[in-house]
């Protein structure tokens, strides 16, 4: 079979079955994620491929074939737990791993009649990448499961990637790197440089990502994913860690950080109180490398980039509209940022564009440069996508053909040849300076349909913008209520 779309709808369909047992979209996705590494193992031990098998005897593709009914649920379950114990990709595919199949018969007919009748390693990687990236995207889609989140629309991964001109022998990272939209997008972009050698390929595959993910289950998605397009191998360590990236600095420097940190203002923790209640706290994470101590999750995950890369590094991180204007901490960092690094672009993204309603978004594009006693950002240039652009997630998706604008204007090759236009304008570094807690949330479009009548997009565009106006307002209350209820708790425990 050589069609991704007949595979996922394939694959998809029997989804359909196993819902019927309660079963989540992710859920599904994830029990085939343990299946499809499992039976890509198997065939690696046979010609022409004739490799030594990684996964321990007994607890191999083999040994599912080999049982039926309750034998098998119960194998399914134990070698589950044994492979979540192993090192490398299998520990992180396999990390705290459960079988959510209840039904030994449908589990039988998944690993027989569906993924066992394919040949997965000798399948096209853009069939079988694109057929697992279809069903990430359909469970994305489910809203309701929360995948979402951490689901970047492939047209913006792709045109930041565009602009970004990874090149052979690059490191790049991604600390929250989700299902590896990016390292993808910058592999497939790297792969088409003209005459690739050996070394360069082996070092694309093995050695150029490197990425955080701190939710178990995204993380095997990642490692799934990046496995299925030919980057990184069975028998490599992961290039995947599952942790919290902000916890500390990991010490390595990257030639580039792409990344979309996840939504969500406040870092927090769960507390159990003396009364046995779970709550939440704000977390201020306090780093020696930060410029400011905050519990701000974006201004904290701005910070972690800019430590993470080598001198002359170059990062894109998509960042909510409050990084740009917030004060106290947030002053402090984008002062120190437009001091120390060189700040040169912001893409102020449209509305309706991200799985998780209500965001207002932007992508802040610098490059890190030596120390120096004057600032190395002279222009910042703004590409305003907003203003008058109107997409939703099913009548008008984002396409990459609507950010070329943008991409032509960036001028990757030369960017000291740039032209301002009527969406893309430049900010010195004395004006910026002098705007109220130095904000870059800065805006000069005429927006039109608060004017013209005429202008109106459809009343579907329009009752969406009002929904994301509405959530992004609530998720600022929820997030302030969250806030004095943790400050009650502190005064509240004193003396």
């Amino acid at each position: 079979m050589s069609d991704p779309k007949a595979l996922v709808d394939r694959l998809w369909n029997y989804c359909n079955v196993l819902r019927d047992d309660g079963l989540s979209y992710g859920d599904y996705v994830e029990q085939l994620t343990y299946l499809l590494f499992l039976k890509m193992a198997d065939e690696q031990t046979k010609p022409p491929f004739g490799r030594e098998s990684i996964v321990p005897e007994g607890f191999d593709w083999q040994s599912l074939m080999k049982r039926d009914g309750d034998e098998l649920e119960v194998h399914y379950r134990h070698l589950l737990e044994e492979l979540g114990r192993q090192p490398g990709t299998l520990g992180v595919i396999f990390r705290k791993a459960q079988n959510r199949i209840q039904d030994p018969a449908k589990l039988r007919r998944l690993i027989v009649d569906l993924i066992d009748r394919e040949s997965w390693m000798t399948m096209d990687a853009d069939v079988k990448g694109d057929a697992y990236e279809g069903l990430l995207e359909k469970n994305a889609q489910d809203t309701k499961s929360g995948a979402g989140q951490y689901f970047t629309p492939r047209a913006l991964i792709k045109a930041m990637v565009e602009v970004m001109q990874p090149a052979p022998g690059m490191t790049i990272c991604d600390p929250a790197c989700g299902t590896g939209g990016f390292f993808l997008a910058a592999y497939e972009y790297v792969a088409k440089a003209p005459n690739l050698d050996p070394e360069q390929k082996r070092f694309l595959r093995d050695e150029a990502f490197r990425g955080w993910e701190i939710v178990d289950n995204t993380a095997r998605l990642c490692a799934m994913n990046m496995l299925l397009h030919g980057v990184s191998a069975t028998d490599q360590p992961s290039p995947i860690t599952v942790d919290d990236a902000l916890a500390s600095d990991p010490g390595d420097r990257f030639d580039m950080v792409l990344t979309n940190p996840p939504f969500g203002k406040k870092s927090s923790a769960q507390v159990v109180t003396a009364e046995g209640e779970v709550q939440r706290e704000s977390l201020t994470i306090v780093r020696d490398d930060f410029w400011a101590s905050t519990s701000n999750k974006q201004l904290n995950f701005l910070q972690h980039v800019k430590t993470l890369l080598k001198i002359s590094g170059r990062a894109a991180i998509v960042v909510p509209d409050n990084v740009l204007f917030e004060g106290g901490a947030g002053e402090t960092v984008r002062k120190r940022l437009l001091h120390d690094y060189d700040v040169h672009t912001l893409l102020r993204l449209p509305t309706g564009i991200f799985y998780a309603q209500g965001v207002k978004a932007n992508v802040l594009f610098f490059d890190r440069k030596p120390a120096s006693e004057h600032p190395w950002t002279q222009d910042l240039w703004i590409f305003d996508f907003r203003t008058n652009m109107h997409f939703t997630l099913k009548d008008r998706p984002l396409r990459f053909e609507d950010l070329a604008d943008f991409i032509d204007s960036y001028h990757a090759d030369n960017r000291h040849d740039r032209t301002e236009t009527e969406r893309f304008h430049k900010f010195s570094y004395d004006e910026l300076l002098k705007r109220d807690k130095v904000s870059l949330d800065i805006l000069w479009l005429r927006d039109e349909s608060l004017e013209d009548s005429d202008n109106l997009p459809a009343p579907a565009v329009i009752a969406a913008e009002i929904i994301e106006d509405l959530e992004a307002a609530l998720a600022e209350f929820a997030l302030i209520v969250e806030s004095l209820s943790t400050s009650d708790g502190e005064k509240s425990t004193g003396p």
